[in-house]
């Protein structure tokens, strides 16, 4: 399981009989951080900093152990934040500055100096709160005392991002083919991308996957089928299509397992040998949790796997989505969102349906594809951008609508939304801000989460919400 070291500071000016209690508050508060955070992750106390050696070697520890995510921190009492420079400059993992006490509440009849000196939080904090300033790490801080339910739920938002982050550095993505030709907003620099979020992108020839599809045996065709026929609905008669997306997906498990690849990116443009454009292959992959780009867009595979990994833990969809069209009726504007084949099930409002349809685009077979209509509620669309000298991150404010009339001839899955705080004011700041048209949408998710993923991961943000105006969108645009 991965874990969250608790690190606590003090100084030895006290005394051994306060670093005994120290070390024993410090024990009583990870076990009962642990405790509360035991469906996301454990909490393990590390030694109490008093110096500087101990300070390095425990965040020494934490940034080289693989099942740590990330570290919380905490004054007992005033702890000289000199002695924790050189600890600090080897961390490598998130940080959550967490300003507390061990005791709620002052014992007004009998606080002396020693209560003081014990319980110095006020003081030591903001010691420690400048030092991290000083050294310029992105870091998180939590104020108020830590049993209280609104301080927990910061901490499980900081858990949830910080496992998030750690799997974006583990994250591998598939590049089937390269960047939609001519196409400019899906591409981007793939090496800084790795520098700065882990994302290691490399290409792989479609004949790659179209071999392994060769050596597929109809035993594994039938239990995919069977798989499908248990979460869907079947509405064609074209069973041999379906089969070929199947089969399409089986040969997909496969090299995404061979090769440890969490995500993967493909392009209508490059289908050499496949007899259809993924469909149900990939969109019961993406309710697996694997992330996904259509037309060579890497940057949206890896962020929905990362936003997907996010939110987890939560209740409701997240996943790959692409602006298409409006309705643009005064005062009551709303999009309508979908893709050629590739959303996924997670936004499913009632069992989503297998069909087979011609698609006018990729010169192939009629895939197999499932069509479904939105489920609604309040969500966040999420978008990155490459700046030229910076990743941008667009996060919007944004309600999932049910559409307003059947839409029978359009074989696709597809949700509509409202933006906010109105479609003007929403789809200006998104196109000054140069937001793309592939997005991660969730209703798990909150605009809190991306600004905190993106201060710990040192990511540009642009929000746009209720909270947004006309006068904000002078200043949405690029801000060299």
């Amino acid at each position: 399981m991965k874990k969250l070291y608790f690190v606590v500071g003090s100084q030895d000016l006290y005394g051994e009989e306060c670093l005994r209690q120290v070390a024993a508050d410090a024990a009583e508060m990870a076990a009962f951080l642990d405790d509360k955070l035991q469906e996301l992750v454990s909490v393990e106390l590390l030694p109490t900093v008093v110096d500087s050696e101990t300070c390095i070697k425990d965040l020494r520890k934490a940034s080289t152990d693989d099942d740590c995510i990330g570290v919380i921190t905490w004054m007992h009492t005033f702890s000289p934040a000199k002695m924790w420079i050189k600890g600090l400059q080897e961390l490598r993992k998130p940080l959550l500055h967490l300003h507390t006490q061990y005791n709620e509440k002052l014992p007004y009849d009998s606080i002396d100096m020693d209560f003081m000196n014990l319980n110095q939080s006020a003081h030591g904090d903001r010691e420690y709160g400048f030092i991290v300033a000083r050294l310029g790490i992105a870091h998180e801080v939590v104020a108020g005392y830590y049993k209280n339910e609104s301080v927990l739920k910061k901490i499980r938002q900081f858990a949830e991002v910080a496992k998030a982050i750690d799997y974006s550095h583990h994250l591998r993505v598939a590049s089937f083919g390269n960047n939609m030709r001519e196409v400019a907003v899906t591409d981007g620099d793939r090496v800084e991308s790795q520098i700065r979020y882990g994302w290691e992108c490399n290409y792989f020839g479609i004949g790659d996957l179209v071999d392994i599809m060769a050596n597929v045996s109809d035993g594994e065709v039938d239990e995919k089928m069977a798989e499908y026929e248990k979460l869907y609905t079947m509405k064609t008669d074209n069973v041999s299509a379906v089969r070929e997306q199947a089969k399409m997906e089986v040969a997909l498990d496969k090299f995404l397992d061979k090769n440890g690849i969490g995500a993967f990116a493909d392009t209508f443009q490059d289908l050499h040998n496949l007899k259809q454009l993924p469909g149900i292959a990939a969109q019961n992959l993406m309710a697996k949790g694997v992330g996904f780009g259509p037309e060579g867009d890497y940057k949206i595979s890896a962020l929905s796997a990362v936003l997907m990994k996010m939110s987890e833990s939560r209740k409701g969809a997240t996943g790959f989505i692409e602006d298409y069209t409006y309705d643009l009726t005064e005062g009551q504007e709303v999009e309508l969102a979908s893709h050629m084949l590739e959303v996924p099930p997670a936004f499913a409002a009632t069992k989503p349906e297998i069909q087979v349809h011609p698609l006018g685009i990729g010169g192939k077979e009629d895939p197999a594809r499932l069509v479904f209509d939105g489920v609604t509620g309040d969500a966040i669309q999420v978008t990155m951008v490459d700046m030229g000298d910076r990743f941008r991150i667009i996060c919007a404010d944004i309600e999932l609508v049910k559409q307003a009339e059947p839409m029978p001839k359009l074989p696709v899955a597809r949700i509509m939304f409202r933006h906010k705080p109105n479609f003007r004011i929403g789809t200006e700041g998104w196109c000054y801000a140069g937001g793309a048209h592939h997005s991660v949408i969730s209703t798990a998710l909150t605009r809190e989460d991306i600004a905190l993923f993106a201060k710990l991961t040192g990511t540009e943000l642009v929000t746009i919400g209720e909270d947004t105006t006309e006068a904000d969108l002078l200043y949405l645009g690029d801000r060299r």
